[in-house]
């Protein structure tokens, strides 16, 4: 309803970035460019400074952000309002996640959501941890589940629950029949792991110590991009791992792979992710609710 010139203006200048903004809101950069000059020819002024391939807001510019930054927090009000009174949820939502979590948790998640909510169309961008929170950072979705720690202290992050690592091997590995393994054993062997930015990852380096002289003892023979590709390295006897447990569930029943407790445990948290906003539309809302409640029943999962 808000005027699509303000909007894509309103982007631009929060992300001081015509190509992220044109990402963000899934048009070409030419149509973003044509978008912002039309709102230039209405107020007959540059809003932005080009300079050595950055931009800035211009005095006007700005005073035209802090505008539209109070007439969204108005619509969005507006919008809550008129939806409470009238009981409607409905609307367009886009959900981020990690490998993992958008694997093996989220199909649940969403597919009770959209049962409830039929009206509800979801959107769902896959990256690993590092990938969701710059998505949330600068607004390309709506919320992110993440299975790593987040450092920036202006976004809002909630846990959902803990999730196990185990250690996984291939049935004939001289491990297979131990009741439990710890990671300087596990530190012997050709290890399996995930990229760089992976959460899972991430856990694992924490795990195992903090400087990189104890890092590199690792001895990396592969990095794969998803959980499903570290699975089948490890089951043709490649090397070992450390995955969530919860992904492993199909390859224990038909026996390909074993999996061990790690001595001490490691476990690390799924949590939601989103912008600080005093008002969000009301799907939004209702989306949180029902995640939230959804962990509650499932913490042990």
């Amino acid at each position: 309803m808000a005027d699509r010139r303000l909007q894509v203006f309103h982007t631009v200048a929060r992300l001081l970035s015509f190509t992220k903004a044109a990402e963000s809101l899934h048009m070409t950069q030419p149509a973003v460019t044509f978008q912002v000059r039309q709102l230039e020819e209405t107020f007959n002024t540059r809003l932005f400074d080009r300079t050595h391939n950055r931009i800035s807001l211009t005095d006007a510019g700005m005073r035209v952000y802090e505008y539209a930054d109070k007439i969204f927090e108005l619509y969005a009000e507006m919008d809550n309002t008129v939806r409470e009174m009238t009981g409607e949820i409905s609307g367009s939502l886009t959900i981020g996640a990690s490998t993992t979590i958008a694997e093996y948790m989220l199909p649940a998640l969403l597919g009770d959501f959209r049962t409830q909510y039929p009206d509800v169309s979801i959107h769902l961008k896959v990256s690993n941890s590092d990938g969701i929170v710059s998505m949330v950072e600068s607004n390309a979705i709506d919320l992110g589940v993440v299975e790593a720690p987040v450092g920036n202290k202006n976004l809002v992050v909630e846990k959902c629950r803990d999730d196990r690592l185990v250690a996984i091997m291939s049935p004939n590995h001289e491990f297979a029949d131990r009741k439990a393994v710890s990671m300087e054993e596990l530190l012997n062997y050709p290890f399996i792991c995930r990229e760089e930015g992976s959460g899972t990852r991430e856990a694992i380096a924490s795990y195992i110590c903090n400087s990189d002289e104890c890092k590199s003892k690792m001895h990396i023979a592969m990095e794969l991009g998803s959980p499903e590709a570290v699975k089948g390295a490890v089951e043709t006897g490649m090397g070992i791992s450390v995955v969530s447990a919860a992904t492993i569930q199909k390859e224990l029943r038909l026996g390909t792979l074993v999996a061990l407790p790690l001595d001490p445990p490691l476990t690390r948290p799924f949590s939601f992710v989103h912008q600080k906003q005093k008002f969000r539309v009301r799907v939004i809302e209702e989306l949180l609710d029902f995640a939230r409640n959804y962990c509650e029943a499932n913490k042990s999962a």
